[in-house]
């Protein structure tokens, strides 16, 4: 029997409200070359018995459930080593593909062009109804580009301009690697910079996808416990210094500072301690430049954001 061309994966936890519809979402595809990999990470809601409702049904379907609770990054690389696909295609439980060819489309982008590792899209971003609130659209004028040129846009704005899991899909031969397990919450964006060194990235600027906002989704909770500002230190230490990064100095030292700010900010919104953030700040940039910078840092932010709003409205990819 041969392998299916992509592996949709669906790493699970808790998310039985919303399971059905993205399942749904799914089968509902006109590109049916597809196995539907979903693991449940010790739900405690009735996933499992939606999951193994589908199982019984389609045969491209396998449910699994881990016997202890493994973690979403975990449970994300057990779904990539269980993959029999050529391209990897992430569907988190609480989210949708919104457009019945949002699997074909990005096949026949990778199958086109063996250059291109990645392919990302537009996506709406939906509430727990379902209901969308708005579109995200980060790269309006291009459809394909050399994948250091998005790394570096990525780090110079200082955002996941390319995506979430659901977002994306990718060739599996040169994912094998993983998910990073240090990181929580820039852990897609780790491993989308691992990929696009190797490659290309296209861009589909077409809502093939919804991303569910909702209190319970993990992002919210690690912005809680701050993980997020973890994940950015580790990610602009680890890139920062790539040969191929043409950030000025200046601004590699705006985007060191801020990220330190961001844990001040922390404090001040009662996320982390005063002093889990001195030691933070001090360990990673010191706390007298900290403080003595902070009045060139209060005046030079405003104007970076207003840069970005006109570049957004007037300018092009660059």
């Amino acid at each position: 029997m041969m392998n299916p061309k992509v592996s949709v994966c669906i790493p699970t936890y808790n998310c039985a409200k919303y399971l059905q519809e993205t399942i749904e979402s799914i089968l509902s595809q006109t590109f049916t070359d597809f196995e539907l990999i979903i693991i449940d990470d010790c739900s405690t809601d009735h996933t499992k018995d939606i999951g193994l409702y589908y199982a019984s049904r389609d045969k491209r379907i396998s449910f699994s459930a881990n016997s202890s609770n493994i973690g979403q990054v975990n449970n994300c690389n057990l779904c990539l080593s269980k993959a029999k696909g050529d391209y990897i295609r992430y569907v988190f439980g609480d989210d949708l593909l919104t457009h019945k060819e949002a699997i074909v489309k990005m096949v026949d982008i990778l199958d086109a062009n063996n250059d291109i590792v990645l392919v990302s899209s537009s996506r709406k971003v939906i509430d727990e109804n379902s209901n969308e609130k708005k579109i995200w659209s980060h790269f309006r004028d291009i459809t394909a580009a050399k994948g250091t040129a998005i790394i570096n846009k990525c780090l110079s704005e200082q955002k996941n301009l390319i995506g979430e899991p659901s977002v994306v899909m990718f060739r599996k031969n040169l994912a094998t690697r993983g998910f990073n397990e240090k990181y929580k919450q820039l852990v897609d964006l780790e491993l989308w910079f691992h990929l696009l060194e190797q490659g290309e990235f296209a861009y589909i600027d077409e809502p093939l996808t919804a991303f569910r906002s909702h209190l319970e989704q993990q992002t919210n909770k690690n912005w809680k416990n701050a993980d997020d500002l973890n994940d950015t230190q580790y990610l602009f230490d680890e890139y920062l210094s790539k040969p191929y990064v043409n950030i000025s100095n200046f601004k590699k030292s705006y985007i060191k500072y801020d990220y330190n700010y961001q844990r001040w900010k922390a404090y001040k919104e009662k996320r982390i301690s005063k002093r889990q953030a001195i030691e933070k700040i001090n360990h990673s940039y010191g706390i007298g430049k900290f403080y003595i910078f902070l009045p060139l840092y209060k005046i030079y932010k405003p104007f970076l954001k207003l840069k970005k709003h006109i570049q957004y409205v007037f300018g092009g990819f660059y």
